[in-house]
């Protein structure tokens, strides 16, 4: 795949305005923010949307993102990251957050109710679906709060969530996916592919297993450096408190 770095910048950027606002982004916002004409990011969208790294939703309408795109975005983001030594190097990235949720866990004495209390966190601070396997259950929190995001206004997407919710524990018991932080975007998902979510997931060690989950399922559509922060701190900090 060849791509400048101009047409990098502007993929990221969409991919940055798109979480911010949900509404496809336009050329001529794209123009005021890298200093050039809308003719030129016209020229570059262009270029994007034939690798398939962006779509035009309507005629006339500007660009959103498409997996491709998330993808290309968030492996950017991994390769750019540097390497965490310690937890606080990463508490750091998003320092309100990652203190939120070690005050709410360290209070708990018992390990379930202490990763019971990380996933509601997680819920509060990014708006997803939060998720934990504790021992051979699914503990699932903020149902809610993923479906009054404005991409599930459509049924079809509701049930394609319900779908992927109802096979997840199994799968992630059968699977075990093997990396520290796990993202499946999208079509990349094993289950529930037209459901148009982004399944960030961090494996740690618990009580009740070496691979213990927790992470957060929400739309395509979100800020993944926070989101990949903030799951990615709370895996690590699960693992040395208990």
């Amino acid at each position: 795949m060849e791509i400048t770095a101009r047409q990098k910048d502007i993929l990221c950027q969409i991919v940055e305005e798109y979480a911010e606002t949900a509404s496809p982004v336009g050329s001529v916002t794209m123009a005021k923010l890298f200093g050039v004409s809308p003719a030129t990011i016209r020229a570059e969208m262009a270029k994007l949307e034939s690798l398939g790294l962006i779509a035009q939703p309507h005629t006339s309408a500007g660009r959103v993102p498409t997996d491709a795109g998330y993808r290309f975005y968030v492996n950017r983001l991994e390769s750019e990251k540097k390497p965490i030594n310690d937890l606080e190097l990463e508490k750091k990235t998003y320092e309100r957050g990652a203190h939120v949720i070690e005050v709410r866990v360290s209070s708990q004495s018992q390990a379930d109710a202490a990763i019971r209390r990380a996933v509601d966190s997680l819920v509060e601070l990014t708006g997803n679906l939060g998720l934990a396997t504790i021992g051979e259950q699914l503990y699932l929190s903020g149902i809610s709060r993923l479906f009054t995001q404005p991409e599930f206004l459509d049924a079809r997407r509701v049930q394609a969530v319900a779908k992927l919710l109802d096979n997840l524990e199994p799968w992630l018991r059968e699977t075990a996916p093997g990396e520290p932080l796990n993202i499946f975007i999208g079509q990349e998902n094993p289950i529930g592919k037209n459901s148009e979510v982004s399944l960030i997931i961090s494996k740690f060690r618990s009580p009740f297993s070496d691979r213990s989950y927790i992470g957060v399922l929400g739309p395509t559509r979100q800020n993944y450096l926070k989101v990949m922060s903030l799951v990615r701190y709370t895996g690590k900090m699960l693992e040395e408190i208990l």
